[in-house]
């Protein structure tokens, strides 16, 4: 049993504007941006933010915003082409930023204007009551990083490095002296039909730099973070990770300029990549320094070691974490079905990995990174992934987020360049997504085009987030579960869940059911918590998702329900 803060619950939608609103079908592999178009800022239109909000998401987190290394040539507006031979996809990793004070111009109807299109989604997206996430990358940067937009005295990174030293506290970058950068052998940028004169297996660095994953080499592979170079924290990763925090690196002042830059644009809380790759200590030193301005803004964190979470939180200051290595991969295994998973894996997440903390953990199901739950290498049927979204969503007042295309069931099929058939959706290539797009129907935001299986479906995430906003049970109640009162009722095994979430005014039971077949269940409380919610005699259910009724003579005797194959239930009662 554990309490949560008394907020609200965030409801978070991520996208892609890239890929949101391109309703260009043609998906080529490795097209080019007239071939297979983008999506623009513009395109969010206040139609679209209504859907949104109608949905119940109060914050959009917009990914790739930030102008980054791309293989289309922009350089007829003042921004210096990028070499192909690192950069990922023909449009290029979000993740490799090459201007902190810009925006990509892809997203742009009128390029010259982009800053301004973008400023006016912000604006839009208030209006309709919603905030705005964007993405801070503070590990890494492109290669080619080179800001033409940033303001008058700011010095970009690397302008005043001793080059000659693989490691000063006073540098942005870490080197290797004496020796130039390696293309990996055998990368193939683009593709065979993309030609640039750029494009000749050479990149002109000297000294390299060591590499975003911690690559301190000037020949990284393939496989590793390439296109991208490591920033310098104060951290001498080469001589047992000694620190030099004291005084603070210039680096760490230019991470609160960029941070403070956006902040002033509205922008209302960040979604911090990779942040275990970053000393703990910047985060707790930038983050207060942000709230003593901005203490509204709020601060999510990609984390995956369980171990750290507490610090980052507690020293680092974070708002939230990423609850991807507990609470997300438990849920995995069970919609998977083809792991050794039960719902004790999700017991031992909020009663061990993140006990006392569990309401400042961000859970979902999809994400940018991760394989859409209709891949045939998750759940293979977008309904299968209904009992983990209800968890997902109501396990504890922590936020909640879905994935754009996540709500029409997109199966992220289809070999798109840079990008395999790996179940997700590209983030390096111009693309469509399929599934989206009919409900995007040519701008229209009307889901036009949509099987009524997909219309359910999305009907289904539309209930399930809109009720975790309007119950104070989901949004800040107390949590029980029911595992061990129910385990040895005849119709229970390890592949359901069931909890109660609680406050005083207000009270749902959650069952879920991960089995391929129907279920019926005796639900039992235990008379401790029927003391505690005051329960006796006769008890009646409504099911906040679908209407259905259940109800008990005696509560005692528990309350008899049926499940549908990967189905779940939230009852009011």
């Amino acid at each position: 049993m554990n309490s949560t803060q008394p907020d609200d619950k965030l409801i978070i939608y991520q996208l892609l504007p890239r890929l949101f609103g391109n309703a260009n079908p043609r998906n080529k592999y490795y097209g080019s941006i007239e071939e297979n178009g983008t999506g623009k800022f513009n395109d969010i239109s206040d139609k679209a933010l209504q859907e949104f909000q109608a949905m119940g998401v109060t914050h959009v987190w917009y990914t790739g915003v930030i102008e980054h290394a791309t293989m289309t040539d922009y350089s007829a507006y003042g921004i210096k082409a990028d070499d192909p031979d690192v950069v990922k996809g023909r449009a290029g990793s979000p993740y490799a930023v090459k201007d902190y004070y810009d925006v990509d111009p892809d997203l742009a109807v009128d390029v010259t204007k982009r800053m301004a299109e973008y400023e006016a989604l912000i604006q839009r997206t208030h209006a309709h009551g919603m905030k705005v996430i964007m993405d801070f990358v503070p590990n890494h940067v492109a290669r080619t990083y080179n800001s033409d937009a940033k303001p008058a005295g700011v010095r970009d990174f690397g302008a005043d490095d001793d080059k000659t030293k693989a490691f000063d506290p006073k540098n942005d970058f870490y080197y290797t002296p004496g020796q130039g950068f390696v293309v990996p052998k055998g990368y193939n940028p683009g593709g065979d039909e993309f030609w640039s004169p750029l494009k000749d297996g050479f990149f002109d660095e000297k000294p390299a730099k060591a590499t975003g994953n911690d690559k301190f080499v000037s020949n990284p592979s393939f496989n590793d973070w390439f296109e991208t170079a490591k920033l310098n924290y104060g951290v001498d990763y080469l001589n047992g990770r000694k620190t030099y925090f004291d005084p603070v690196p210039p680096l760490w002042n230019k991470m609160y300029d960029i941070l403070s830059f956006w902040a002033a644009k509205g922008i209302d809380g960040f979604r911090c990549d990779m942040v275990e790759m970053v000393p703990v200590d910047f985060w707790g030193w930038v983050i207060s320094k942000l709230k003593t301005d901005h203490p509204e803004l709020i601060f999510i964190g990609e984390a995956y070691v369980i171990e750290k979470y507490n610090s980052y939180i507690n020293d680092g200051k974070f708002d939230y974490l990423y609850d991807k290595v507990g609470l997300y991969d438990a849920i995995r295994k069970l919609t998977y079905g083809q792991w050794d998973g039960t719902t004790w894996d999700i017991n031992q997440v909020w009663n061990h990995d993140t006990k006392g903390i569990d309401n400042r953990m961000l859970r979902f199901m999809e994400n940018h990174d991760e394989q859409r739950v209709a891949s045939k290498y998750f759940g293979g049927d977008p309904w299968r992934g209904v009992p983990g979204m209800i968890i997902t969503a109501t396990l504890n007042a922590g936020p909640v987020m879905i994935y754009n295309g996540q709500e029409t069931g997109e199966p992220g099929g289809g070999f798109e360049g840079f990008s395999n058939d790996d179940g997700r959706t590209t983030i390096f290539d111009y693309w469509g997504v399929p599934e989206h797009q009919k409900w995007l129907n040519n701008g229209q935001f009307d889901g036009g085009q949509l099987s009524d299986s997909q219309k359910k479906l999305r009907e289904f995430y539309s209930k399930l987030l809109n009720t975790c906003g309007q119950n104070e049970a989901i949004r800040i109640g107390k949590f029980w579960e029911l595992m061990l009162a129910c385990q040895q009722q005849q119709g229970f095994d390890e592949r359901m869940y069931i909890y109660v979430r609680y406050t005083e005014r207000q009270r749902i039971l959650v069952v879920t059911n991960f089995n391929s077949d129907d279920r019926k269940l005796q639900v039992l409380f235990p008379a401790d918590l029927q003391e505690v919610l005051g329960l006796s005699g006769n008890v009646e259910f409504t099911d906040l998702l679908g209407g259905a009724k259940f109800s008990t003579t005696d509560i005692a005797q528990g309350v008899s329900v049926e499940l549908p194959a990967f189905g779940g239930l939230l009852l009011q009662f």
